[in-house]
């Protein structure tokens, strides 16, 4: 079973790389469906999520060319099958975008029904909502959502909750209805307007993304397109926060700083320096950590998604702090974890009390999800001691190169497979 053997101790100091954003290379190779012409797609993550994804896509009848790591060509022409079978579901939620895509391109869709995730439920009813609303029958039956049309006419659509996934498929699926549609309360993160551009950039008309009102015009039929996907705002905030717990002094390169404007802002308030350049930004560590309170809300405000990495680095602050979780109801788990390594925390509810502790030490230590496995590892990076990270497959589902990256920036930490490569690292690294 692979895992991450860390020795903790070394500041982190250098340049890295962050690659194409995970959620918006998911939107967008399901809107890559939505043509029969060929759609070349840049800058996309290597990581478990997207591969599964293009999995799913090929076993309906899309053509998916590699033309190199980060680059492929997709052509939708022969699609063959409108039934996203389970297995690629319990492996990764975002295969219900191929509902909207399908749904807007076919008239029909059939995938399963998105079973709970680990860090709590993501209810699809504003899904079902949106597509009835424009002029879908949707029934769910032996586990598989059915969405099925004569026509899809343009509608005004209220979503009762902010819901990055159900903007997104609703957005897919009008792109493509007659007449227009009026999304209200849309969700405006990064990864909706990147997809709302590469639509457009296919010959779709829509307008507002990034606002919470997303005007669309349905057109009959959209084109080829070439495309570059945006940087990774989780990723770049990572790599942002393991600088702040190691004391380190990291360069984020490729990055859009506006994305970072809530994560920078409260580095700022924790005693960080942060410089930024156009697709840069600079986070120096040299003083201790100061505590603060953190709100987690839909963007622009501070990300679900950089809740735990931020816990970690205010689990070593002086002082007491606040976080409260309000967008997913189970986003603690991993609060066992960290106090296991030395961290003085108490959960309650959708809160967690940080008493600022002087250390973490090195544990054997379990990643519950794919955010809270990277803040874990961070935590590791500034203990004292090894730590040894399991389950790391959730890491990879939205990490490339995790590990790779991080000992280009002086971390010591490897990937092992067995107990004697585990023996050789401590050996190795004393």
């Amino acid at each position: 079973m692979e895992q991450y053997a860390i020795k903790g101790g070394n500041p982190l100091v250098g340049e890295v790389e962050i690659g194409g954003a995970k959620n918006a290379a998911l939107a967008i190779l399901a809107a890559a469906t939505m043509t029969d012409e060929t759609v070349l797609i840049e800058n996309l993550p290597d990581v478990r999520d997207t591969k599964v994804l293009i999995q799913a896509m090929e076993s309906i009848g899309v053509i998916v060319n590699r033309i190199d790591r980060h680059t492929v060509k997709i052509n939708a022409s022969h699609i063959h099958d409108l039934t996203i079978e389970d297995d690629y579901i319990k492996k990764i939620r975002a295969s219900y975008y191929l509902l909207g895509a399908l749904l807007g391109k076919y008239r029909k869709a059939e995938v399963s029904l998105p079973g709970g995730c680990n860090i709590g439920l993501r209810p699809i009813d504003q899904h079902i909502k949106g597509f009835r609303a424009l002029g879908a029958n949707v029934r769910i039956e032996h586990g598989l959502i059915i969405t099925e049309a004569e026509e899809l006419r343009g509608n005004h659509i209220y979503l009762d909750v902010v819901s990055v996934g159900a903007t997104i498929n609703v957005m897919m699926a009008a792109a493509m209805a007659t007449g227009k549609t009026t999304i209200e309360n849309a969700a405006k993160e990064p990864h909706v307007v990147d997809l709302a551009n590469f639509l457009n950039s296919m010959g779709a008309d829509i307008k507002g993304a990034g606002t919470d009102v997303i005007r669309i015009k349905g057109v009959s039929k959209l084109h080829g397109s070439e495309y570059t996907i945006i940087p990774d705002q989780i990723e770049a905030g990572t790599f942002m926060f393991a600088a702040a717990v190691t004391k380190g002094d990291v360069t984020v390169k490729n990055v859009i700083p506006k994305h970072l404007e809530s994560i920078s802002a409260k580095l700022l308030e924790i005693g960080c320096e942060v410089e930024e350049s156009d697709d840069a930004v600079r986070v120096v560590a040299a003083k201790p950590l100061g505590h603060t309170h953190v709100k987690t809300l839909p963007y622009p405000g501070f990300p679900t998604d950089m809740q735990p990495q931020i816990v970690v680095a205010l689990g070593l602050s002086t002082g007491t702090s606040i976080v409260t979780e309000s967008i997913f109801e189970n986003r603690f788990k991993y609060v066992d974890e960290l106090t296991r390594m030395g961290a003085n925390i108490k959960v309650e509810g959708n809160t967690a009390i940080i008493d600022g502790a002087e250390r973490y030490t090195g544990a054997s230590i379990t990643a519950p999800d794919l955010r809270a496995g990277a803040a874990l590892v961070i935590a590791g990076l500034a203990a004292e001691g090894v730590s040894v990270v399991d389950d790391i497959k959730f890491i990879e589902r939205g990490y490339e190169d995790f590990h790779i990256k991080l000992q280009s920036l002086g971390a010591q930490i490897d990937k092992v497979n067995t107990e004697r490569e585990l023996q050789k690292f401590k050996l190795k690294v004393g």
